[in-house]
């Protein structure tokens, strides 16, 4: 059985290996994709406490206006300059129902046991909070070339399918309010080659839409036959009350 002194050398492993790969021009091209869907995703969504669960060069709540919004990190040796606490991912240091939103970038990927850090995730949101979860596709050809080739991607993460999430999150009581793919251009390391293939980019929602390197989720935790006060009623009818974390109408510039 490994000791905690191996479990800590392998994070940090883990994380200077993470570290080499998003510098390069296929880690750069997937960070810049998954910057825009975080920045696009929170920007209108309100509450009062969120939190973003490791990958520190994602800065996934730059965008959001809660007056609490923290960066955990469960490595100290490498903590980034604004990361807020260091814990263990799968304990968190929160009551129930206390996080209005909740952003895991490809945190289930570093775990051993994925299902049981997003049963953590579900316990620490309040009824309404929302849940943003980035992954890597297994179903695409930068998936493919890892099963075939491993080194093209950091070898300490492992890939999980987007159906296999999305049903985790449907039996655990989430609802699905948006889901994408993104990042269609083959695996390859050299900057020309992958702007060369950048049309792939613009024909993959359309012709290969589940074959995307990435994806995103957008979920709301939902509480069946919970009740909530202070309804308005009009024409002896209830209407939905505001919840925690709901998003406003989009803003056109």
């Amino acid at each position: 059985m490994p000791s905690a002194q191996d479990e800590g050398s392998a994070a940090k492993a883990s994380i200077l290996g993470l570290e080499a790969w998003l510098d390069s021009p296929s880690g750069r091209y997937l960070l810049d994709w998954e910057q825009r869907q975080m920045d696009a995703a929170v920007a209108d969504l309100f509450g009062f406490h969120a939190l973003q669960l490791g990958w520190p060069c994602l800065q996934g709540l730059r965008a959001n206006r809660m007056p609490q919004r923290w960066l955990a990190l469960e490595t100290p040796q490498h903590a980034a300059a604004d990361a807020a606490l260091v814990t263990d991912f799968d304990a968190l240091p929160f009551e129930s129902n206390s996080l209005d939103l909740l952003l895991l970038p490809h945190t289930l990927e570093f775990t051993r046991d994925p299902h049981h850090r997003l049963r953590e995730a579900h316990r620490v949101l309040r009824a309404e909070g929302r849940l943003l979860v980035l992954g890597l596709n297994p179903a695409s050809l930068w998936g493919l070339r890892q099963r075939l080739n491993p080194g093209f991607l950091p070898a300490q993460g492992e890939f999980l399918g987007y159906w296999r999430l999305r049903d985790w999150l449907q039996l655990l009581g989430f609802e699905v309010a948006e889901a994408r793919f993104g990042c269609w251009r083959p695996p390859l390391q050299r900057q020309a080659w992958l702007s060369r293939w950048g049309f792939m980019d613009r024909w993959g929602p359309t012709w290969w839409p589940v074959f995307g390197a990435a994806y995103f989720f957008h979920a709301i935790k939902r509480v069946h036959g919970m009740r909530l006060v202070g309804l308005a009623r009009a024409k002896g009818q209830r209407r939905s009350a505001p919840a925690v974390a709901l998003p406003s109408k989009v803003h056109k510039e």
